[in-house]
């Protein structure tokens, strides 16, 4: 099982299939590298080398008391690089995965040719008065509580319900795909999980505006987990090459959407000039009950009854 020990003792595992121009992905939360296995092997077969690490706390890596926080995890994914040689490599990062890659790609430029934000958490996605889009405290103290008390059934009603808009009318789910998402998050540690939270609260702006590279932004306009309109047209305003692509009704876990949807990256991935393609939001709304209309979303949450992810009368600025 390949690995890395860090500066600091700690195993990191990581997959690394292929040769051609690099692309690395780093995944979300409570998951590991195996949430990318499709994709890795889309692009694999498309000529690129791909690789992944399962994060710090997170899958086959080391569970240790400490560091489990977003500088550590940079820290680590430099690591890896310099280990393997990673250079003009794309970087792809889901959820929390995007927080990881726009402060790599903030911090070590020069061995970056573009990224790839997918319904990532950037800039932030707390609820503000300057965000009022975002998930409220109350939200992110129901993700804590549901680590802090039976993870299991937690993990099952996570990927059930909003991850992938199971949760929706007419939704189909994939016992596969929940039950894949459980395996994952079960295999990690409850600590890392529960402290990955922490990294949700912080802003990511100053790393966005670092970046000069091109960076792809895409986002799923029905993200129950990551809201939309908190942080996807903010952040391809923040940076200085930013692209924007929205899937209308898709939900927060887009990356295991179907191949049609990663097949659409790779002429991205191959195209010089990113800004050249850049498209509009394809939603504009002025408060989010009249973008829950015209979706026709119901704003229930499923992990903390009563409680409604939006405040439905707050402004939007998208």
């Amino acid at each position: 099982m390949p690995t890395i020990t860090t500066p600091d003792g700690v195993k990191i595992f990581y997959k690394d299939w292929g040769s051609g121009q690099p692309i690395v992905f780093s995944h979300g939360w409570p998951l590991s590298a195996d949430d990318w296995d499709a994709q890795m092997m889309l692009f694999l077969h498309h000529g690129y080398r791909v690789i992944a690490h399962d994060r710090r706390g997170h899958g086959r890596s080391e569970q240790v008391g400490t560091g489990n926080d977003m500088d550590h995890w940079v820290a680590y994914l430099a690591a890896l690089t310099e280990h393997l040689g990673v250079r003009d490599a794309i970087h792809i990062g889901h959820s929390t995965g995007g927080g990881e890659v726009a402060r790599y790609v903030a911090r070590h430029q020069e061995r970056v040719a573009k990224a790839v934000l997918v319904a990532s958490l950037t800039p932030n996605m707390v609820k503000t008065d300057a965000n009022p889009a975002g998930q409220p405290q109350e939200w992110f103290d129901a993700v804590k509580s549901g680590m802090l008390g039976n993870r299991s059934e937690f993990y099952r009603a996570v990927p059930e319900g909003p991850f992938y808009g199971f949760n929706r009318p007419g939704a189909k789910p994939s016992e596969a795909v929940i039950a894949n998402w459980w395996r994952q998050g079960m295999a990690g540690s409850a600590q890392a999980h529960y402290e990955t939270v922490f990294s949700w609260l912080e802003d990511y702006t100053e790393d966005l505006k670092k970046i000069t590279v091109p960076v792809l932004v895409m986002h799923g306009e029905d993200d129950q987990i990551v809201p939309f309109a908190s942080s996807v047209p903010r952040a391809v305003d923040l940076l200085a090459n930013g692209v924007l692509k929205t899937y209308p009704s898709f939900p927060h876990g887009i990356e295991n959407a179907p191949s049609g949807f990663f097949r659409s990256l790779i002429s991205k991935c191959a195209s010089e000039n990113l800004r050249a393609e850049r498209t509009p939001t394809t939603l504009r709304w002025n408060t989010v009950a009249e973008h829950d209309a015209k979706l026709g979303i119901h704003r229930h949450c499923p992990l903390l009854p009563g409680f409604d992810w939006f405040d439905r009368g707050a402004s939007v600025d998208a």
